[in-house]
């Protein structure tokens, strides 16, 4: 059985841990190993002061008090009147457990208590994993990409997922 909660100021570590392994065996591959590497301590660090803005709601999942899984949403910066999902990974380790769909339920349903009808999300096109993972979660693919840039000054491409909540 798995437990979601909003995460508090306690658990920075944590998300950082989960953010940090997720990404690393996820992303790192794209990149250049010293740039990588900077980039998983840089995700290892940032979430106690992410915690701090209260700009995003974020949720922890955990089994048996393992932290696994996390997400992180709030109103879509592009796309007024629609939630957006800002972050979401699982710790490799939980990669097949159903920790990331328990926490994928959660998520939409705070969404739709907080009055969201619709969520998008952007996820690497090179990620059939992550893809895969969000179509049988009920997100379709929107047609629409982008490139973003992690810092390293080479864009990857980005699709666009969303769903009713």
């Amino acid at each position: 059985m798995f437990t979601v909660r909003r995460a508090d100021a306690q658990d920075g570590e944590a998300l950082g841990e989960i953010h940090a392994a997720a990404w690393e065996a996820a992303y790192a591959p794209f990149f250049d190993p010293e740039f990588a590497a900077r980039a998983v301590r840089s995700r290892r660090m940032r979430w106690h002061e992410r915690i701090a803005e209260g700009t995003a709601t974020i949720l922890l999942a955990e089994y048996e008090s393992r932290p696994l899984a996390m997400s992180a949403y709030g109103p879509s910066s592009s796309r007024p009147g629609l939630a957006e999902i800002l972050t979401f990974y699982s710790h490799p380790d939980s990669w097949g457990s159903g920790v990331a769909a328990a926490l994928m339920t959660e998520t939409l349903r705070s969404l739709s208590d907080n009055g969201f009808a619709q969520v998008h999300l952007w996820t690497l096109r090179d990620t059939p994993r992550s893809r895969r993972f969000y179509s049988k979660c009920g997100f379709t693919e929107r047609g629409t990409a982008r490139a973003f840039d992690f810092g390293d000054g080479n864009p990857l491409d980005q699709v666009e997922f969303e769903r009713v909540c």
